[in-house]
């Protein structure tokens, strides 16, 4: 009877060992280096909310370069048919040992797997996953609309005077 609750314990211990392997294996190794490439939001939800702001018509994208490059942008569809990427950001980022940053300020970024993390920003929380498809014409057209986003102040100056002014009689 000792032996039959020995045995039972070994192979309880045996089973156990089995299963935290397998779940252990199933998650993938991730590195620093996999946050690089082109993202997109997945969902996007609030606390204390349950729905997901992100659909056909609304969405996000983020582009984090291997020389710290960052952007992000908005996408949305107007009338159902035009779309239209509106620039959010644009500047560094860093990630290392888990600790990430965007644009100087400190976030949350917790990689799942090699083509997915979950970001935290105050009470929003966000789901992304990496995309390897994207073709770099569009890649490259996101990065430079989120770079020149905030114009230098003299186009600034030059698009008052010569746009938005009054003509004079």
């Amino acid at each position: 009877m000792k032996q039959n609750r020995t045995v039972a314990r070994l192979a309880m211990m045996l089973f156990a060992m089995f299963i935290s392997s397998s779940v252990m294996a199933q998650k993938a190794k991730t590195t620093d280096k996999d946050l690089i490439g082109v993202w997109i939001l997945e969902s996007m939800k609030f606390e204390g909310k349950k729905d997901n702001y992100i659909g056909e018509d609304y969405n996000q994208i983020k582009v984090f370069r291997a020389n710290g490059e960052y952007a992000c942008a908005e996408v949305a569809r107007v009338d159902g048919t035009e779309t239209m990427i509106l620039p959010h950001e644009y500047g560094t980022y860093t990630y290392k040992g888990g600790k990430y940053t965007e644009c100087g300020r400190n976030g949350t970024v917790i990689m799942l797997d090699k083509t997915h993390f979950e970001g935290q920003w105050n009470n929003r929380h966000d789901k992304w996953r990496k995309v390897t498809n994207m073709p770099a014409e569009l890649v490259d057209y996101v990065v430079d609309k989120c770079k020149r986003q905030n114009d230098p102040k003299n186009i600034q100056t030059l698009t008052n005077k010569f746009i938005l002014s009054k003509p004079k009689k």
